[in-house]
Protein backbone atom coordinates (compact mmCIF):
# COMPACT_ATOMS: atom_id res chain seq x y z
CA UNK A 1 0.00 0.00 0.00
CA UNK A 2 1.39 3.45 -0.87
CA UNK A 3 0.21 5.79 1.85
CA UNK A 4 1.35 8.93 0.35
CA UNK A 5 -0.93 7.85 -2.74
CA UNK A 6 -3.63 7.28 -0.96
CA UNK A 7 -3.60 10.72 1.28
CA UNK A 8 -3.15 12.59 -2.58
CA UNK A 9 -5.78 10.44 -3.94
CA UNK A 10 -8.03 11.90 -0.31
CA UNK A 11 -10.59 15.13 -0.78
CA UNK A 12 -9.73 17.78 1.42
CA UNK A 13 -13.43 18.07 1.59
CA UNK A 14 -13.29 14.94 4.35
CA UNK A 15 -12.04 17.70 6.68
CA UNK A 16 -15.51 19.22 6.30
CA UNK A 17 -17.49 16.39 6.49
CA UNK A 18 -15.29 15.42 9.62
CA UNK A 19 -16.45 18.49 11.56
CA UNK A 20 -19.99 18.89 10.32
CA UNK A 21 -20.10 15.72 12.62
CA UNK A 22 -18.52 16.18 15.15
CA UNK A 23 -20.67 19.52 15.70
CA UNK A 24 -24.18 18.24 15.02
CA UNK A 25 -24.82 17.21 18.62
CA UNK A 26 -23.80 20.72 20.12
CA UNK A 27 -26.93 22.85 18.03
CA UNK A 28 -27.08 26.02 16.54
CA UNK A 29 -28.42 28.03 19.31
CA UNK A 30 -27.13 31.27 19.94
CA UNK A 31 -25.19 30.14 23.15
CA UNK A 32 -22.70 27.73 20.73
CA UNK A 33 -22.44 31.65 18.84
CA UNK A 34 -18.97 31.93 20.93
CA UNK A 35 -17.44 28.82 19.58
CA UNK A 36 -17.80 29.46 15.92
CA UNK A 37 -14.87 31.33 15.14
CA UNK A 38 -13.02 28.95 16.90
CA UNK A 39 -14.16 26.15 15.26
CA UNK A 40 -13.84 27.56 11.55
CA UNK A 41 -10.20 28.75 12.60
CA UNK A 42 -9.74 25.49 13.57
CA UNK A 43 -10.77 23.55 10.65
CA UNK A 44 -9.27 26.25 8.06
CA UNK A 45 -5.84 25.45 9.47
CA UNK A 46 -6.84 21.81 9.25
CA UNK A 47 -7.29 22.37 5.49
CA UNK A 48 -4.27 24.16 5.05
CA UNK A 49 -1.84 21.51 6.66
CA UNK A 50 -3.85 18.94 4.99
CA UNK A 51 -2.88 20.69 1.80
CA UNK A 52 0.51 21.75 2.55
CA UNK A 53 1.06 18.00 3.22
CA UNK A 54 -0.50 17.37 0.45
CA UNK A 55 1.90 19.46 -2.08
CA UNK A 56 5.16 18.00 0.02
CA UNK A 57 4.01 13.88 -0.73
CA UNK A 58 3.34 14.74 -4.42
CA UNK A 59 7.05 16.04 -4.60
CA UNK A 60 8.20 13.30 -2.78
CA UNK A 61 6.74 11.20 -5.34
CA UNK A 62 7.72 12.85 -7.98
CA UNK A 63 10.96 12.74 -6.56
CA UNK A 64 11.21 8.56 -5.45
CA UNK A 65 10.81 7.79 -9.60
CA UNK A 66 13.03 10.60 -11.32
CA UNK A 67 16.22 11.14 -9.53
CA UNK A 68 17.23 14.34 -11.87
CA UNK A 69 13.40 15.92 -10.47
CA UNK A 70 14.96 14.68 -6.91
CA UNK A 71 18.06 16.92 -7.08
CA UNK A 72 17.05 19.95 -8.25
CA UNK A 73 13.87 20.22 -6.15
CA UNK A 74 15.65 18.77 -2.70
CA UNK A 75 19.32 21.06 -3.97
CA UNK A 76 19.02 22.72 -6.16
CA UNK A 77 15.57 24.86 -5.94
CA UNK A 78 13.92 23.53 -2.71
CA UNK A 79 10.38 24.64 -1.54
CA UNK A 80 9.44 25.55 1.76
CA UNK A 81 6.50 24.66 3.56
CA UNK A 82 4.55 24.56 0.69
CA UNK A 83 1.51 27.40 2.17
CA UNK A 84 2.79 30.23 -0.38
CA UNK A 85 0.83 30.51 -4.15
CA UNK A 86 4.24 30.36 -5.86
CA UNK A 87 5.10 27.36 -4.20
CA UNK A 88 1.86 25.40 -5.06
CA UNK A 89 2.22 26.91 -8.93
CA UNK A 90 5.88 25.33 -8.68
CA UNK A 91 4.21 22.00 -7.73
CA UNK A 92 1.71 22.59 -9.94
CA UNK A 93 4.12 22.87 -13.10
CA UNK A 94 6.11 20.07 -11.77
CA UNK A 95 3.16 17.73 -12.24
CA UNK A 96 2.75 19.13 -16.05
CA UNK A 97 6.46 19.02 -16.45
CA UNK A 98 6.14 14.66 -15.68
CA UNK A 99 3.47 14.26 -17.57
CA UNK A 100 4.91 15.95 -20.86
CA UNK A 101 7.74 13.45 -20.69
CA UNK A 102 5.23 10.78 -21.54
CA UNK A 103 3.30 12.64 -23.40
CA UNK A 104 4.77 15.86 -25.27
CA UNK A 105 1.81 17.47 -26.11
CA UNK A 106 0.18 17.32 -23.26
CA UNK A 107 -2.07 20.70 -22.68
CA UNK A 108 -3.86 21.00 -18.99
CA UNK A 109 -5.58 23.57 -20.17
CA UNK A 110 -8.15 21.21 -21.92
CA UNK A 111 -6.95 18.25 -20.02
CA UNK A 112 -8.93 19.77 -16.89
CA UNK A 113 -12.82 19.26 -16.73
CA UNK A 114 -12.58 22.96 -15.62
CA UNK A 115 -16.36 23.53 -15.47
CA UNK A 116 -16.98 20.12 -13.93
CA UNK A 117 -14.25 20.70 -10.91
CA UNK A 118 -16.10 24.73 -10.76
CA UNK A 119 -19.24 23.72 -10.17
CA UNK A 120 -18.53 20.77 -7.80
CA UNK A 121 -16.38 22.85 -5.66
CA UNK A 122 -19.29 25.03 -5.12
CA UNK A 123 -21.85 22.82 -4.78
CA UNK A 124 -20.05 20.50 -2.74
CA UNK A 125 -19.23 23.62 -0.15
CA UNK A 126 -22.50 24.15 -0.38
CA UNK A 127 -23.88 20.96 0.30
CA UNK A 128 -21.63 19.94 2.98
CA UNK A 129 -22.09 22.93 5.13
CA UNK A 130 -26.12 24.14 4.23
CA UNK A 131 -28.41 23.79 7.16
CA UNK A 132 -25.50 23.19 9.81
CA UNK A 133 -24.18 25.43 12.53
CA UNK A 134 -21.04 25.81 10.60
CA UNK A 135 -23.27 28.29 8.01
CA UNK A 136 -25.39 29.76 10.95
CA UNK A 137 -22.84 31.00 12.73
CA UNK A 138 -21.23 32.89 9.57
CA UNK A 139 -25.72 32.85 7.80
CA UNK A 140 -24.64 36.36 6.12
CA UNK A 141 -21.27 35.42 4.33
CA UNK A 142 -22.71 31.94 3.73
CA UNK A 143 -25.83 33.70 2.05
CA UNK A 144 -23.24 36.42 -0.09
CA UNK A 145 -21.14 33.04 -0.88
CA UNK A 146 -23.84 30.39 -2.42
CA UNK A 147 -25.21 33.39 -4.08
CA UNK A 148 -22.02 34.82 -5.91
CA UNK A 149 -22.20 33.87 -9.56
CA UNK A 150 -18.48 35.39 -10.45
CA UNK A 151 -16.72 33.73 -7.32
CA UNK A 152 -15.04 30.71 -9.36
CA UNK A 153 -14.96 30.93 -13.62
CA UNK A 154 -13.42 28.86 -15.44
CA UNK A 155 -11.01 30.76 -16.79
CA UNK A 156 -9.55 31.67 -13.59
CA UNK A 157 -7.51 28.65 -13.37
CA UNK A 158 -5.50 25.94 -15.21
CA UNK A 159 -3.45 27.34 -17.51
CA UNK A 160 -0.33 26.07 -19.07
CA UNK A 161 1.80 28.96 -17.30
CA UNK A 162 -0.74 29.61 -14.58
CA UNK A 163 -2.15 27.34 -11.77
CA UNK A 164 -4.56 30.51 -10.78
CA UNK A 165 -4.77 33.76 -12.83
CA UNK A 166 -4.90 37.42 -11.41
CA UNK A 167 -8.25 37.10 -9.43
CA UNK A 168 -7.97 33.96 -7.91
CA UNK A 169 -3.84 35.23 -6.84
CA UNK A 170 -5.58 37.93 -5.18
CA UNK A 171 -8.01 35.87 -3.40
CA UNK A 172 -5.63 33.05 -2.64
CA UNK A 173 -3.52 36.22 -0.90
CA UNK A 174 -6.19 36.90 1.12
CA UNK A 175 -6.65 33.43 2.34
CA UNK A 176 -2.64 33.26 3.02
CA UNK A 177 -2.66 36.66 4.95
CA UNK A 178 -5.30 35.03 7.07
CA UNK A 179 -3.39 31.86 7.61
CA UNK A 180 -0.50 33.33 8.64
CA UNK A 181 -2.68 35.24 11.37
CA UNK A 182 -4.40 32.51 12.40
CA UNK A 183 -1.38 30.21 12.36
CA UNK A 184 0.84 32.67 14.21
CA UNK A 185 -1.85 33.91 16.67
CA UNK A 186 -1.34 37.88 15.50
CA UNK A 187 -4.98 37.71 16.50
CA UNK A 188 -4.69 38.05 19.83
CA UNK A 189 -3.06 41.30 19.77
CA UNK A 190 -4.72 42.86 17.02
CA UNK A 191 -7.98 44.59 16.77
CA UNK A 192 -10.76 41.85 15.78
CA UNK A 193 -12.97 44.46 13.80
CA UNK A 194 -12.05 45.56 10.46
CA UNK A 195 -11.82 49.36 9.44
CA UNK A 196 -14.46 50.21 7.57
CA UNK A 197 -11.79 51.35 5.03
CA UNK A 198 -11.14 47.05 4.76
CA UNK A 199 -15.07 47.20 4.68
CA UNK A 200 -16.00 49.62 1.74
CA UNK A 201 -12.82 47.50 -0.42
CA UNK A 202 -14.62 45.25 -3.09
CA UNK A 203 -12.64 42.42 -2.26
CA UNK A 204 -13.86 42.16 1.49
CA UNK A 205 -16.82 40.34 0.88
CA UNK A 206 -14.19 38.01 -0.30
CA UNK A 207 -12.23 37.64 2.80
CA UNK A 208 -14.73 34.67 4.49
CA UNK A 209 -14.19 31.04 5.72
CA UNK A 210 -16.55 29.82 2.79
CA UNK A 211 -14.44 31.20 -0.03
CA UNK A 212 -11.10 30.27 1.46
CA UNK A 213 -12.88 26.73 1.75
CA UNK A 214 -13.88 26.37 -1.70
CA UNK A 215 -10.46 27.38 -3.05
CA UNK A 216 -8.75 25.22 -0.81
CA UNK A 217 -10.82 22.49 -2.11
CA UNK A 218 -10.71 23.94 -5.66
CA UNK A 219 -6.68 23.53 -5.73
CA UNK A 220 -7.13 20.08 -4.08
CA UNK A 221 -9.60 18.72 -7.31
CA UNK A 222 -6.81 20.06 -9.50
CA UNK A 223 -3.98 18.21 -7.81
CA UNK A 224 -5.90 15.20 -7.72
CA UNK A 225 -6.55 15.13 -10.97
CA UNK A 226 -3.59 15.83 -12.19
CA UNK A 227 -2.10 13.53 -9.91
CA UNK A 228 -3.76 10.65 -11.44
CA UNK A 229 -3.00 11.23 -14.90
CA UNK A 230 0.64 11.40 -13.84
CA UNK A 231 -0.11 7.67 -12.37
CA UNK A 232 -1.63 6.39 -15.23
CA UNK A 233 1.17 8.30 -17.93
CA UNK A 234 4.29 6.62 -15.76
CA UNK A 235 1.92 3.34 -15.32
CA UNK A 236 2.05 3.72 -11.49
CA UNK A 237 -1.51 3.00 -10.41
Amino acid sequence: MNSHKDFILSPITKILNDVVTANAGIGNGIETYPLGDYIMQSVFLKMTGFQEQKMKCICWELATYDYEYRYRRYTLKPISECSTYEEKKTIYKDLIEQIKKHIPNFDVSTFLDKEQIRTTTLSEIQSILSNTNLSTWSQKNFVEFSTNTTLLQNNHFGSMSNLFENVLQDRYSQLYTHRNRCAHNTLSYQQNLPTLQTIVHENYRYDNYFVRFALLTLLDKIFIALYIKYLETHDLQ
